[in-house]
């Protein structure tokens, strides 16, 4: 799934393409993605509208219009945006004022669109979304009383958007292997100089991703054909079995929160 990362490295190669420019016709081709609202329905909505940015918002990209509408994406496991024709796999297409065609893809077909009014918008996101990480207002204190009480585990803890908006398996894996603490660790047990430790590998952890522009895996890649580096950082992540690159034992794996989880378990002791 595109994770902060990612999603940031989306918004960015959109916002300069589309600001300013016109939705002029949109073509909505799975019904899936606007539920419960009608594609013809949600079609019209966005067509005539200009662009005035995209944003992030955790993994959501928000497209915001002159109208004050924002058209809320979440590329979940595999959505992504093309300017390519013939897609089995486009979910939406927009034709911009300029001729440019923006296919929205999704072989899994989990992504969602959803458009709301200006005073829909905050409610909505703050009551699903937690601080974002890369923002000065995200310290040690904040996230402190983010895992306070909670029993859950604290790669449990990481993945729930309420904790860290945008954290997700690959980041938080990577976050706790810098911050040396086990995944199966109860997020309420962490001490002081733990939760500091954490907070600066979760930050650690994003900035190498976004300076990478984030991980190319599977069927996700950038709107311009790029494809991240990220996967070639991965200290822990996806690499069972192989040395672990602060003091050499091999990586495991188990699972946490119906996820798989790399550790290293001299570095990471339960």
């Amino acid at each position: 799934m595109p994770e902060l990362p990612e999603v940031e490295t989306v918004r960015s190669s959109l916002d300069p393409v589309l600001r300013g420019r016109t939705f002029a016709r949109v073509e909505i081709h799975d019904e899936r993605l606007t539920r419960p609202f009608a594609p013809e329905a949600v079609a019209r909505q966005l067509e005539g509208a200009r662009v005035e940015s995209v944003e992030r918002r955790g993994k959501y990209l928000l497209f915001r219009f002159d109208g004050g509408r924002t058209l809320l994406v979440h590329l979940r496991m595999t959505g992504s945006f093309h300017s390519r024709a013939n897609d089995p796999y486009a979910r939406a297409t927009v034709t911009l004022d300029d001729g440019t065609n923006l296919v929205y893809r999704d072989v899994r077909r989990f992504g969602t669109w959803l458009v709301v009014e200006p005073h829909e918008v905050a409610p909505y996101l703050e009551a699903r979304l937690g601080l974002e990480p890369l923002e000065r207002g995200f310290g040690p204190a904040a996230l402190t009383a983010r895992l306070a009480g909670r029993r859950a585990p604290v790669k449990a803890a990481l993945l729930d958007q309420r904790t860290v908006a945008g954290m997700g398996n690959i980041y938080a894996d990577e976050a706790l292997w810098r911050a040396r603490i086990h995944p199966l660790r109860p997020a309420r047990e962490l001490a002081a100089d733990e939760v500091r430790r954490l907070h600066r590998g979760v930050r650690r952890a994003l900035e190498v991703g976004l300076a990478r522009q984030g991980a190319t895996l599977r069927d996700y890649a950038q709107p311009d054909g790029r494809r991240g580096s990220m996967q070639l950082e991965f200290r822990v992540y996806g690499r069972e079995g192989e040395p672990c690159p602060r003091c050499g034992t091999p990586i495991e794996k188990t699972r946490t929160a119906g996820r798989g989880t790399w550790y290293c378990p001299t570095c990471q002791r339960l």
